[in-house]
């Protein structure tokens, strides 16, 4: 999906601005969940934000290459993996990801609810994340299947892609991937506010068979 036209890098350092965590600081789960099965090896966590989930994976073995499009998050999440003891295990790097991409393949890309209200091409950028995959290796797009309660009416109106809309996005090739998961999940979680909900996931898990790229 495209957001508005408002600079991405200007939007996310505004957003990360000043002393206030913005996340929890805890992994997402459904990325933990994952990983927990996997050996370590290399990793891409795209759009990593203040760090948690390239944290949590470095601390359990992984290398990590974690990007966001803000300078300010990316701070934060080294500020973050020094307290770890986890700095060595990761690198950072700053890219708009609608123009730009960290190279190398990894054993495991992870795409945990990359929505955003300012520019993305979010089809051609998980295109290029299934690109990055290793042979063997696995892709994990986690998204909202739809606005949290507690945000506004503009944002309950913005489309957030299906399943089949998403998997039709990356054009992959059957015979060069499996499908491990492609589903709904329901998570309770709690709002800014301490209001409790219940949000629904959608969550794609895909396992490249070969080492073909994507197209």
């Amino acid at each position: 999906m495209t957001g508005s036209l408002r600079d991405a890098r200007e939007f996310w350092d505004e957003f990360y601005a000043g002393d206030r965590r913005v996340w929890s600081g805890k992994v997402n789960l459904h990325l933990a969940d994952v990983a927990a099965d996997l050996a370590p090896g290399r990793a891409l966590d795209l759009g990593c934000g203040e760090g948690a989930d390239a944290i949590w994976l470095a601390e359990d073995g992984w290398q990590v290459v974690a990007v966001d499009v803000s300078a300010n998050a990316l701070e934060r999440a080294r500020v973050g993996a020094q307290h770890a003891g986890v700095a060595t295990r990761i690198r950072f790097e700053q890219h708009d990801l609608s123009t730009s991409f960290p190279e190398g393949r990894f054993d495991l890309v992870s795409a945990q609810f990359l929505h955003s209200p300012a520019k993305l091409d979010r089809e051609t950028v998980l295109r290029r994340a299934a690109g990055a995959v290793a042979a063997g290796g696995r892709l994990l797009i986690v998204d909202h299947a739809a606005a949290p309660p507690w945000v506004g009416d503009h944002d309950h109106e913005h489309h957030f892609d299906t399943i089949d809309e998403v998997l039709a996005g990356l054009r992959l090739e059957d015979a060069q991937w499996e499908r491990l998961r492609a589903g709904a999940v329901e998570r309770d979680t709690v709002g800014p506010e301490g209001q409790a909900a219940t949000l629904t996931d959608n969550v794609i898990l895909l396992r490249r068979l070969d080492g073909h790229a994507a197209s």
